[in-house]
């Protein structure tokens, strides 16, 4: 098998590679004066595993080539980050659900397909081909655990997401539980943890995204006021738009971390190990 990679997912597929002993094979991008991306892979083999994160429209597009390009393989595709994911519902007539195109247009091609922490598990039902959402919790946990923190709390940003926080908290034993918002007046809310007081403790707030990280600002702020002794963001997918990871730090959060499921300079936690683990576990059924 030799695995390939679209341009905003180099580092990942390079880590994947090292842990299945895969050779990577170099790709070459680029683009024609019309705006038209070109790609081309060299030496291909019977077996092919693209690794492409489909951050923005042009990723989407080159995933897509990268699927063409390997039209004489057995081709697996695994896509760390899913954008459009988030668009799964219509609320209103001639809407698409975009997460629903998306999902067709990558399973052609593919025998099957691997998501990370997919925000929407009923998003998988939409590929037709067997579509894996392989949670990077126990890495994040690991990751939490090298920051020696005296006795973290985990808070997941809403009930929503306690189900991944509490995955984390696993890895080290330690308290869980959700943020909470609480209307206090027809101005005033107050956001703090449901059950467990933050007064004292050293707080990490986890989600499978964060995008401009307006309510985890918010929630820092409100946190600090509360008497945390520290407070630290980590997630899956750090997309961090419109100023975020300087939001976060502005508003007293110590540390900004995410995997490379979306590389840029906070992708301090990797989702190559849980990735090629599913891999292989698949392989030897």
């Amino acid at each position: 098998m030799r695995i390939i990679s679209t341009e905003r997912s180099q580092v990942l597929a390079a880590r994947i590679a090292g842990k299945l002993g895969a050779p990577l094979v170099e790709t070459k991008f680029t683009r024609f004066p019309d705006g038209e991306l070109y790609l081309r892979c060299r030496e291909l083999d019977d077996k092919t595993l693209i690794v492409s994160s489909v951050v923005d429209n042009d990723m989407l597009v080159q995933t897509l080539l990268a699927i063409d390009a390997a039209d004489r393989s057995r081709t697996t595709l695994v896509v760390p980050y899913l954008g459009y994911s988030r668009q799964d519902r219509r609320f209103f007539p001639g809407e698409p659900i975009s997460a629903r195109a998306v999902a067709r247009a990558l399973s052609t091609g593919v025998e099957r397909v691997y998501i990370v922490n997919i925000h929407d598990p009923g998003v998988l039902d939409h590929f037709s081909v067997p579509a894996t959402d392989v949670t990077i919790a126990p890495a994040v946990g690991g990751y939490i655990g090298d920051l020696r923190l005296q006795n973290p709390l985990v808070l997941a940003p809403d009930e929503g997401a306690i189900d991944f926080a509490a995955d984390v908290a696993a890895v080290g034993g330690w308290d869980c539980d959700h943020l909470e918002k609480t209307r206090l007046s027809g101005e005033e809310v107050r956001i703090a943890p449901k059950t467990i007081d933050a007064a004292g403790r050293d707080v990490v707030i986890v989600d499978d995204i964060i995008s401009t990280g307006g309510t985890l600002a918010t929630a820092a702020c409100m946190l600090r006021e509360q008497g945390a002794a520290s407070i630290h963001a980590a997630c899956v997918h750090g997309v961090l738009t419109s100023g975020a990871y300087t939001r976060l730090r502005a508003a007293g959060v110590s540390s900004v971390v995410s995997s490379d499921t979306y590389e840029n300079a906070s992708s301090f936690i990797s989702a190559a190990s849980a990735i090629a683990t599913a891999i292989r576990e698949d392989a030897h059924r």
